[in-house]
Protein backbone atom coordinates (compact mmCIF):
# COMPACT_ATOMS: atom_id res chain seq x y z
CA UNK A 1 0.00 0.00 0.00
CA UNK A 2 2.72 2.47 1.04
CA UNK A 3 4.90 1.46 -1.86
CA UNK A 4 1.98 2.03 -4.18
CA UNK A 5 1.42 5.50 -2.68
CA UNK A 6 5.05 6.48 -3.25
CA UNK A 7 4.96 5.07 -6.76
CA UNK A 8 1.84 7.12 -7.50
CA UNK A 9 3.49 10.22 -6.07
CA UNK A 10 6.47 9.76 -8.37
CA UNK A 11 4.33 9.14 -11.45
CA UNK A 12 1.38 11.48 -10.79
CA UNK A 13 3.06 14.11 -8.64
CA UNK A 14 2.12 15.24 -5.16
CA UNK A 15 -0.16 15.51 -3.48
CA UNK A 16 -1.76 12.22 -4.51
CA UNK A 17 -5.42 12.96 -5.07
CA UNK A 18 -8.28 10.51 -4.61
CA UNK A 19 -11.74 12.05 -4.74
CA UNK A 20 -11.85 14.46 -1.79
CA UNK A 21 -8.45 13.58 -0.31
CA UNK A 22 -5.02 14.97 -1.09
CA UNK A 23 -1.99 13.17 0.38
CA UNK A 24 1.39 14.90 0.61
CA UNK A 25 4.32 12.52 0.22
CA UNK A 26 7.93 13.25 1.23
CA UNK A 27 10.92 10.95 0.97
CA UNK A 28 13.85 11.94 3.17
CA UNK A 29 15.76 11.29 6.36
CA UNK A 30 14.30 14.32 8.15
CA UNK A 31 10.64 15.32 8.40
CA UNK A 32 8.98 18.36 6.85
CA UNK A 33 5.80 20.27 7.62
CA UNK A 34 3.21 21.71 5.26
CA UNK A 35 1.61 25.16 5.37
CA UNK A 36 -0.85 26.56 2.89
CA UNK A 37 -4.17 28.07 1.94
CA UNK A 38 -6.02 25.42 3.95
CA UNK A 39 -4.55 27.03 7.10
CA UNK A 40 -4.90 30.56 5.70
CA UNK A 41 -1.07 30.60 6.10
CA UNK A 42 -1.49 31.15 9.85
CA UNK A 43 -0.88 28.95 12.85
CA UNK A 44 1.54 26.08 13.03
CA UNK A 45 2.40 24.14 9.85
CA UNK A 46 1.22 20.54 9.89
CA UNK A 47 4.04 17.99 10.35
CA UNK A 48 4.07 15.01 8.00
CA UNK A 49 4.12 11.67 9.83
CA UNK A 50 6.62 8.91 9.17
CA UNK A 51 4.64 5.94 7.87
CA UNK A 52 7.67 3.88 6.76
CA UNK A 53 11.43 4.40 7.15
CA UNK A 54 12.17 7.73 5.43
CA UNK A 55 8.63 8.07 4.04
CA UNK A 56 6.46 10.88 5.42
CA UNK A 57 2.82 11.69 4.56
CA UNK A 58 -0.15 13.82 5.51
CA UNK A 59 -3.68 13.62 4.09
CA UNK A 60 -6.16 16.48 3.76
CA UNK A 61 -9.87 16.22 3.00
CA UNK A 62 -10.95 19.04 0.70
CA UNK A 63 -13.95 19.93 -1.48
CA UNK A 64 -13.57 18.58 -4.99
CA UNK A 65 -13.46 22.06 -6.57
CA UNK A 66 -10.63 23.40 -4.38
CA UNK A 67 -7.48 25.18 -5.57
CA UNK A 68 -4.60 25.13 -3.05
CA UNK A 69 -1.20 26.76 -2.78
CA UNK A 70 1.21 25.35 -0.20
CA UNK A 71 4.83 25.21 0.93
CA UNK A 72 6.93 22.56 2.65
CA UNK A 73 9.14 23.67 5.52
CA UNK A 74 12.09 22.08 7.28
CA UNK A 75 12.56 21.98 11.05
CA UNK A 76 13.93 25.56 11.02
CA UNK A 77 10.92 26.92 9.13
CA UNK A 78 12.77 27.32 5.84
CA UNK A 79 10.93 26.57 2.63
CA UNK A 80 12.08 23.49 0.75
CA UNK A 81 11.10 22.38 -2.72
CA UNK A 82 8.68 19.51 -3.07
CA UNK A 83 10.62 17.36 -5.56
CA UNK A 84 7.44 15.49 -6.51
CA UNK A 85 5.49 18.64 -7.49
CA UNK A 86 6.89 20.77 -10.29
CA UNK A 87 3.97 23.21 -10.22
CA UNK A 88 5.30 26.50 -8.85
CA UNK A 89 3.88 30.00 -8.63
CA UNK A 90 5.11 33.27 -7.13
CA UNK A 91 3.83 34.04 -3.65
CA UNK A 92 4.20 37.79 -4.29
CA UNK A 93 6.91 38.21 -1.66
CA UNK A 94 9.95 37.06 -3.61
CA UNK A 95 9.41 33.37 -2.88
CA UNK A 96 7.38 30.51 -4.34
CA UNK A 97 4.41 28.32 -3.55
CA UNK A 98 3.57 24.89 -4.90
CA UNK A 99 0.00 24.44 -6.04
CA UNK A 100 -2.54 21.81 -7.06
CA UNK A 101 -6.14 21.49 -8.20
CA UNK A 102 -8.68 19.04 -6.80
CA UNK A 103 -10.60 17.01 -9.45
CA UNK A 104 -13.32 19.59 -10.17
CA UNK A 105 -11.06 22.65 -10.12
CA UNK A 106 -9.17 24.11 -13.06
CA UNK A 107 -7.65 27.46 -14.04
CA UNK A 108 -9.94 29.68 -16.04
CA UNK A 109 -9.49 29.39 -19.82
CA UNK A 110 -10.41 33.07 -20.03
CA UNK A 111 -6.88 33.94 -18.93
CA UNK A 112 -5.43 32.25 -22.02
CA UNK A 113 -4.96 34.19 -25.24
CA UNK A 114 -7.53 32.87 -27.72
CA UNK A 115 -6.94 32.74 -31.45
CA UNK A 116 -8.93 35.27 -33.52
CA UNK A 117 -10.02 37.26 -30.44
CA UNK A 118 -9.56 41.02 -30.99
CA UNK A 119 -6.99 42.42 -28.60
CA UNK A 120 -7.12 45.67 -26.71
CA UNK A 121 -4.00 47.79 -26.29
CA UNK A 122 -2.03 48.38 -23.09
CA UNK A 123 0.11 51.49 -22.62
CA UNK A 124 2.25 52.56 -19.66
CA UNK A 125 2.17 56.06 -18.19
CA UNK A 126 3.69 57.92 -15.25
CA UNK A 127 1.51 60.22 -13.18
CA UNK A 128 2.81 62.91 -10.84
CA UNK A 129 1.70 62.15 -7.30
CA UNK A 130 2.02 65.69 -5.87
CA UNK A 131 2.20 64.44 -2.28
CA UNK A 132 -0.98 62.38 -2.61
CA UNK A 133 1.03 59.15 -2.80
CA UNK A 134 4.53 58.03 -1.87
CA UNK A 135 7.14 59.00 -4.46
CA UNK A 136 7.12 61.67 -7.13
CA UNK A 137 5.53 59.51 -9.84
CA UNK A 138 3.26 56.51 -10.00
CA UNK A 139 2.96 54.01 -12.87
CA UNK A 140 -0.45 53.53 -14.45
CA UNK A 141 -1.14 51.05 -17.25
CA UNK A 142 -4.13 51.88 -19.43
CA UNK A 143 -6.05 49.21 -21.34
CA UNK A 144 -8.16 50.34 -24.30
CA UNK A 145 -10.66 47.69 -25.47
CA UNK A 146 -10.96 46.83 -29.19
CA UNK A 147 -13.84 49.24 -29.86
CA UNK A 148 -14.29 52.84 -30.94
CA UNK A 149 -17.33 53.37 -28.70
CA UNK A 150 -17.07 55.16 -25.33
CA UNK A 151 -16.97 52.70 -22.44
CA UNK A 152 -16.81 52.61 -18.64
CA UNK A 153 -13.48 52.72 -16.85
CA UNK A 154 -12.41 50.18 -14.22
CA UNK A 155 -9.68 51.50 -11.92
CA UNK A 156 -7.62 48.54 -10.67
CA UNK A 157 -5.58 48.67 -7.48
CA UNK A 158 -2.31 46.68 -7.36
CA UNK A 159 -2.40 47.18 -11.13
CA UNK A 160 0.86 45.44 -12.13
CA UNK A 161 -0.23 42.27 -10.30
CA UNK A 162 -3.61 42.22 -12.03
CA UNK A 163 -1.84 42.94 -15.31
CA UNK A 164 0.82 40.22 -15.11
CA UNK A 165 -0.35 37.67 -12.55
CA UNK A 166 -4.11 37.83 -13.11
CA UNK A 167 -3.81 38.55 -16.86
CA UNK A 168 -6.75 40.92 -16.61
CA UNK A 169 -6.50 42.47 -20.12
CA UNK A 170 -6.62 38.99 -21.68
CA UNK A 171 -9.60 38.07 -19.51
CA UNK A 172 -11.41 41.23 -20.58
CA UNK A 173 -10.58 40.65 -24.27
CA UNK A 174 -12.14 37.19 -24.08
CA UNK A 175 -15.22 38.30 -22.13
CA UNK A 176 -15.89 41.08 -24.64
CA UNK A 177 -15.35 38.78 -27.63
CA UNK A 178 -17.78 36.22 -26.19
CA UNK A 179 -20.42 38.91 -25.68
CA UNK A 180 -20.44 38.36 -21.93
CA UNK A 181 -19.62 41.95 -20.89
CA UNK A 182 -19.88 45.35 -22.52
CA UNK A 183 -16.51 46.79 -23.53
CA UNK A 184 -14.68 48.30 -20.56
CA UNK A 185 -11.40 50.19 -20.22
CA UNK A 186 -8.87 49.65 -17.44
CA UNK A 187 -6.57 51.91 -15.45
CA UNK A 188 -4.19 49.60 -13.60
CA UNK A 189 -2.56 51.66 -10.86
CA UNK A 190 0.64 50.58 -9.11
CA UNK A 191 0.71 50.55 -5.31
CA UNK A 192 3.16 52.35 -3.04
CA UNK A 193 5.30 49.33 -2.19
CA UNK A 194 6.07 49.51 1.55
CA UNK A 195 3.45 52.29 1.82
CA UNK A 196 0.71 50.12 0.33
CA UNK A 197 -0.93 49.50 3.71
CA UNK A 198 -1.12 53.23 4.47
CA UNK A 199 -2.42 54.09 0.99
CA UNK A 200 -5.06 51.35 0.92
CA UNK A 201 -6.52 51.59 4.44
CA UNK A 202 -9.29 54.05 3.59
CA UNK A 203 -7.03 56.95 2.59
CA UNK A 204 -8.60 60.20 1.39
CA UNK A 205 -5.30 61.04 -0.30
CA UNK A 206 -5.56 57.89 -2.40
CA UNK A 207 -9.14 58.80 -3.33
CA UNK A 208 -8.10 62.30 -4.40
CA UNK A 209 -5.20 60.82 -6.39
CA UNK A 210 -7.66 58.71 -8.37
CA UNK A 211 -10.09 61.56 -8.97
CA UNK A 212 -7.55 64.30 -9.73
CA UNK A 213 -4.71 62.40 -11.38
CA UNK A 214 -5.69 58.94 -12.65
CA UNK A 215 -9.15 59.80 -13.96
CA UNK A 216 -7.96 62.84 -16.00
CA UNK A 217 -5.20 60.69 -17.54
CA UNK A 218 -7.73 58.02 -18.49
CA UNK A 219 -10.10 60.62 -19.95
CA UNK A 220 -7.29 62.04 -22.08
CA UNK A 221 -6.01 58.70 -23.38
CA UNK A 222 -9.19 56.56 -23.60
CA UNK A 223 -12.69 56.90 -25.00
CA UNK A 224 -14.78 56.87 -21.82
CA UNK A 225 -18.42 57.32 -21.00
CA UNK A 226 -18.91 60.71 -19.35
CA UNK A 227 -19.77 60.08 -15.69
CA UNK A 228 -21.46 63.49 -15.46
CA UNK A 229 -24.03 62.25 -17.97
CA UNK A 230 -24.15 58.69 -16.63
CA UNK A 231 -23.41 58.97 -12.89
CA UNK A 232 -21.65 56.03 -11.32
CA UNK A 233 -20.73 54.45 -14.66
CA UNK A 234 -17.11 53.72 -13.68
CA UNK A 235 -15.82 50.95 -11.41
CA UNK A 236 -13.06 50.08 -8.98
CA UNK A 237 -11.44 46.67 -8.50
CA UNK A 238 -9.02 45.35 -5.93
CA UNK A 239 -8.08 42.41 -3.72
CA UNK A 240 -7.28 42.17 0.01
CA UNK A 241 -6.45 45.73 1.14
CA UNK A 242 -7.04 46.63 -2.50
CA UNK A 243 -10.58 45.31 -2.06
CA UNK A 244 -10.95 47.51 1.01
CA UNK A 245 -9.88 50.69 -0.78
CA UNK A 246 -12.08 49.72 -3.74
CA UNK A 247 -15.20 49.65 -1.56
CA UNK A 248 -14.10 52.81 0.24
CA UNK A 249 -13.66 54.58 -3.10
CA UNK A 250 -17.14 53.59 -4.24
CA UNK A 251 -18.75 54.65 -0.95
CA UNK A 252 -16.93 58.00 -0.96
CA UNK A 253 -17.34 58.81 -4.67
CA UNK A 254 -20.46 56.91 -5.80
CA UNK A 255 -21.37 59.35 -8.58
CA UNK A 256 -18.08 58.51 -10.29
CA UNK A 257 -17.40 54.93 -9.20
CA UNK A 258 -20.81 53.31 -8.89
CA UNK A 259 -19.53 49.78 -9.46
CA UNK A 260 -17.26 47.95 -6.98
CA UNK A 261 -15.55 44.58 -7.38
CA UNK A 262 -13.83 43.57 -4.16
CA UNK A 263 -11.94 40.27 -3.95
CA UNK A 264 -11.05 39.04 -0.46
CA UNK A 265 -11.77 42.52 0.86
CA UNK A 266 -9.91 43.22 4.12
CA UNK A 267 -12.83 45.03 5.76
CA UNK A 268 -12.01 43.79 9.25
CA UNK A 269 -8.42 43.07 10.28
CA UNK A 270 -6.20 43.63 13.33
CA UNK A 271 -9.27 42.98 15.51
CA UNK A 272 -11.10 46.05 14.24
CA UNK A 273 -13.58 47.05 11.55
CA UNK A 274 -12.57 49.71 9.07
CA UNK A 275 -14.70 52.79 8.46
CA UNK A 276 -16.29 51.17 5.40
CA UNK A 277 -18.81 49.55 7.76
CA UNK A 278 -19.93 52.97 9.01
CA UNK A 279 -20.04 54.37 5.48
CA UNK A 280 -22.02 51.37 4.26
CA UNK A 281 -24.64 51.90 6.98
CA UNK A 282 -25.36 55.46 5.83
CA UNK A 283 -28.13 56.16 3.35
CA UNK A 284 -26.37 56.44 -0.03
CA UNK A 285 -26.64 59.49 -2.26
CA UNK A 286 -26.18 57.09 -5.17
CA UNK A 287 -26.62 53.33 -4.57
CA UNK A 288 -23.71 51.16 -5.61
CA UNK A 289 -23.47 47.84 -7.40
CA UNK A 290 -21.05 45.81 -5.26
CA UNK A 291 -19.63 42.36 -5.99
CA UNK A 292 -17.78 40.66 -3.14
CA UNK A 293 -15.98 37.34 -3.30
CA UNK A 294 -13.63 35.55 -0.93
CA UNK A 295 -11.88 32.22 -0.50
CA UNK A 296 -13.45 29.71 1.89
CA UNK A 297 -10.18 29.24 3.82
CA UNK A 298 -9.59 32.96 4.46
CA UNK A 299 -10.16 34.62 7.83
CA UNK A 300 -11.46 37.56 5.77
CA UNK A 301 -14.65 35.59 5.04
CA UNK A 302 -16.17 36.79 8.32
CA UNK A 303 -15.88 40.47 7.40
CA UNK A 304 -17.25 39.88 3.91
CA UNK A 305 -20.22 37.95 5.26
CA UNK A 306 -21.03 40.80 7.65
CA UNK A 307 -20.60 43.46 4.98
CA UNK A 308 -23.18 42.00 2.58
CA UNK A 309 -26.34 42.59 4.69
CA UNK A 310 -25.09 46.04 5.71
CA UNK A 311 -24.82 47.09 2.06
CA UNK A 312 -28.19 45.62 1.16
CA UNK A 313 -29.97 47.19 4.14
CA UNK A 314 -28.74 50.63 3.01
CA UNK A 315 -30.13 50.16 -0.49
CA UNK A 316 -27.05 49.07 -2.39
CA UNK A 317 -27.25 46.22 -4.89
CA UNK A 318 -24.76 43.72 -3.54
CA UNK A 319 -23.76 40.10 -4.09
CA UNK A 320 -21.31 37.84 -2.28
CA UNK A 321 -19.75 34.61 -3.51
CA UNK A 322 -17.47 32.25 -1.61
CA UNK A 323 -15.24 29.75 -3.41
CA UNK A 324 -12.97 26.93 -2.27
CA UNK A 325 -9.61 28.62 -2.39
CA UNK A 326 -7.29 30.95 -0.54
CA UNK A 327 -5.67 34.37 -0.59
CA UNK A 328 -3.71 34.46 -3.85
CA UNK A 329 -3.72 35.90 -7.35
CA UNK A 330 -4.41 32.58 -9.02
CA UNK A 331 -7.73 32.37 -7.17
CA UNK A 332 -8.54 36.03 -7.86
CA UNK A 333 -7.71 35.52 -11.54
CA UNK A 334 -9.95 32.48 -11.80
CA UNK A 335 -12.95 34.17 -10.17
CA UNK A 336 -12.77 37.83 -11.22
CA UNK A 337 -14.76 37.14 -14.39
CA UNK A 338 -17.86 36.43 -12.31
CA UNK A 339 -17.78 39.89 -10.81
CA UNK A 340 -17.12 41.53 -14.18
CA UNK A 341 -20.11 39.68 -15.68
CA UNK A 342 -22.33 40.65 -12.77
CA UNK A 343 -21.36 44.32 -13.04
CA UNK A 344 -21.04 44.71 -16.81
CA UNK A 345 -22.84 41.67 -18.27
CA UNK A 346 -24.77 41.97 -21.50
CA UNK A 347 -27.24 39.17 -20.81
CA UNK A 348 -26.45 37.71 -24.23
CA UNK A 349 -26.33 33.93 -24.64
CA UNK A 350 -22.99 32.22 -24.80
CA UNK A 351 -20.53 30.15 -22.84
CA UNK A 352 -20.55 30.85 -19.12
CA UNK A 353 -17.59 28.67 -18.29
CA UNK A 354 -14.85 30.37 -16.37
Amino acid sequence: MLKTLEQRARSEGTPVIDGETATFVWRGRKPVSVAGDFLDWSGEPIPLKEVAPGLWTHTLTLPRDTYVEYALQDAKGRRVRDPLNERLTSNGFGDFNHYFHMPESRPTPLAQRQRDVPRGTVTRHLVETQELCVGRERAVHLYAPPTSEPCPLVVVFDGPDYLKRAKLPTLVDNLIAQGRIRPIALALVANGGPARTVEYTCSEATLVFLLDKVLPLARAELRLVDETREPGVHAVLGSSLGGLIALYTGLRAPHVFGHVLSQSGAFSVWNRDFVVFDLARSAPSHPLDVWLDCGHFEALVEGNERMLPVLRASGHRAEYREYHGGHNYSAWRDHVWRGLEWLFGTGEPGSREG
